[in-house]
């Protein structure tokens, strides 16, 4: 079991990887709202393996305070992204 989650954190160490380059690089606020999402999401599934690992509820709560500021952080930013464009469009 041991070496399954030690390939679990690594599949997910590359994601979060990729998503922070992504972050960084850009080129659009789009892409780097995205790739916010998605590494806040591989953080959340880390902290999972991890209450598995060590067979306790005790992050859970971590969890849900992570998942639910992703989802209300993308949300805002999706938002500022869609006024941004209309503002470029009626410009």
């Amino acid at each position: 079991m041991l070496v399954l989650i030690t390939f679990a954190f690594l599949l997910l160490a590359g994601g979060a990887g990729c998503f922070l380059y992504r972050l960084f690089r850009g080129p659009s606020v789009a892409d780097r709202v995205i790739a916010l999402d998605g590494f806040l999401m591989t953080v959340t599934c880390g902290i999972m393996v991890e209450v598995t690992r060590e067979e306790s509820v005790t992050s859970l709560d971590t969890v849900l305070v992570v998942a639910v500021a992703a989802f209300v952080g993308t949300g805002v930013l999706a938002r500022y992204v869609e006024r941004r464009a209309d503002e470029s469009e009626g410009a």
